[in-house]
């Protein structure tokens, strides 16, 4: 307890930078809270701007909070230790018959239950997205938009809706037209309708390694059969073990998540984008191009996309909303080049239509700019999230453990020491409220026994930092 006298003898503003202090040290204040305003502060205190700004001043000299500019002040995180990074994976050369879903069904009865702390499935938080604003243009357009609303909205899907997309793809640097796309039921369904019409069952499809889980049961689906390929964790799908791998056995597809892969997060250059492009047209093989995280960079630039070096209309771009503004209102779109009057044809035999209200409330949040300033803010708080993951990861998990680094999307792969089996983690986390995607459904192979990944898409909380602690202790008591 502080000392009359030495609170007395003390300066004004350092009794305040004191006061502050003593919060963040006790917890009332967390690492990354934003502090008071410099007004609102000074009208609390009872004190001067100027000494408030004193204070802070102080309390920045001392590490314990940060300046944002054009924002505040905040609790500065405490650096923490950050694990070293995974190697590049190393699948078996051989095409396998998938076979994933049992094990998904697990990850995804657990993520939906509302008790369990979602680290497993990769949904954003509701809190992280422009819900009450989605919905009052919901209410508005079903009251207002008369038989269009529950019409068929036979493919290609919503004209404006698909104009939206197509001035969207002006940013991408990938300019594509209002008829070039094909509106779907997200992008699990762009990429069922892309594999659809490419490849024939017991067809082999080339894939990253480790690839989402959702490519893997559209793969089983369909009877096809998945070549892994070598990823790295930072680039993603190695492009001389691809080609390596065309010249030694007949593939239908590939399919690649260039822009921050799940569940790697890793980012395919720009020249590395330009030379599978131009590999695969050399040999007439399509690419099917999954672009659901690519409006969720955090650096300055969206990464282009592959379709942008697209000569031949090989290449079928997937992407949807779900990550971005409402994962329920299932909006998505494919790109599918050449093969766009087949995909059309797979729609309406598969789905009939998109439904129309979803579509068109969307549409009218991007017609007023809103998504732009919202991309900003979620971009910004993944980034941040992304980070106290990696560095709770590093305080709490066993020796020995390596964590990706993206840049970019709400997604971290963790390789744990090689005694601690994912499996038998996934089932003791849930019996303590916390659900994970364990390694092995992230490959055809049931590869990755000792990996999990984990989302980042929800705001970091106690709860969080907490559930991080139990995850690490579980994972050390298996090591």
């Amino acid at each position: 307890m502080r000392q009359a006298s030495a609170v007395h003898k003390s300066k004004l503003y350092e009794q305040v930078a004191e006061r502050l202090g003593d919060a963040i040290a006790a917890g009332t204040l967390r690492a990354g809270d934003r502090l008071p305003s410099v007004r609102q502060l000074s009208a609390s205190e009872r004190v001067s701007v100027s000494t408030v700004l004193q204070a802070y001043l102080h309390l920045e000299s001392l590490g314990i909070i940060e300046t944002r500019p054009q924002s505040g002040h905040y609790v500065r995180r405490r650096e923490r230790p950050l694990p070293a990074e995974p190697q590049v994976s190393q699948p078996s050369a051989t095409a396998a018959p998938v076979s994933v879903s049992a094990l998904v069904a697990r990850v995804y009865r657990a993520a939906s239950d509302p008790r369990i702390i979602p680290l497993g499935a990769a949904v954003p938080s509701p809190a992280l997205l422009p819900t009450r604003r989605l919905n009052r243009e919901l209410s508005l357009l079903s009251r207002e938009s008369g038989e269009v609303a529950i019409d068929y909205d036979m493919p290609p899907g919503c004209l404006v809706m698909r104009q939206q997309v197509a001035r969207r793809s002006l940013d991408w640097g990938c300019p594509l037209a209002p008829e070039d796309f094909v509106m779907t039921c997200g992008a699990s369904e762009a990429v069922h309708l892309s594999l659809f019409a490419v490849a024939r069952r017991g067809d082999t499809v080339a894939i990253e390694s480790p690839a989402y889980y959702g490519t893997l049961q559209a793969i089983e689906a369909q009877g096809l059969r998945a070549l892994e390929i070598p990823s790295h964790p930072r680039h993603g799908m190695e492009l001389d073990a691809l080609e390596a791998a065309l010249k030694k056995r007949k593939v239908a597809a590939v399919l690649v998540v260039p822009s921050f892969s799940n569940p790697l997060g890793s980012c395919m250059p720009e020249e590395n984008r330009q030379r599978l492009v131009a590999m695969l047209a050399a040999r007439g093989i399509p690419l099917i191009e999954d672009d659901i995280y690519g409006d969720l960079h955090f650096g300055p630039r969206r990464p282009r996309p592959a379709k942008a070096h697209d000569k031949e209309g090989l290449v079928l771009l997937c992407g949807s909303f779900s990550k971005t503004l409402a994962p329920g209102y299932r909006v998505g779109w494919v790109a599918p080049g050449r093969f766009r009057e087949k995909v059309e044809l797979l729609k309406f035999a598969q789905t009939v239509a998109t439904p129309t209200l979803p579509q068109l409330a969307i549409t009218a949040f991007l017609r007023d700019g809103g998504y732009d300033r919202h991309l900003r803010s979620l971009r910004r708080q993944l980034s941040s999230q992304v980070q106290r993951m990696v560095e709770a990861i590093g305080e709490h998990f066993p020796e020995g453990t390596r964590v990706t680094r993206p840049e970019g999307g709400p997604l971290v792969w963790v390789e744990l020491p090689r005694k601690v089996d994912s499996l038998v983690l996934h089932s003791r986390a849930l019996e303590a409220g916390i659900s994970i995607a364990p390694g092995p459904i992230f490959s055809a192979q049931r590869r990755y026994g000792n990996f999990i990944r984990l989302n980042c898409g929800f705001p970091w909380s106690p709860r969080m930092e907490g559930a991080l602690a139990t995850l690490g202790s579980l994972a050390r008591s298996l090591a």
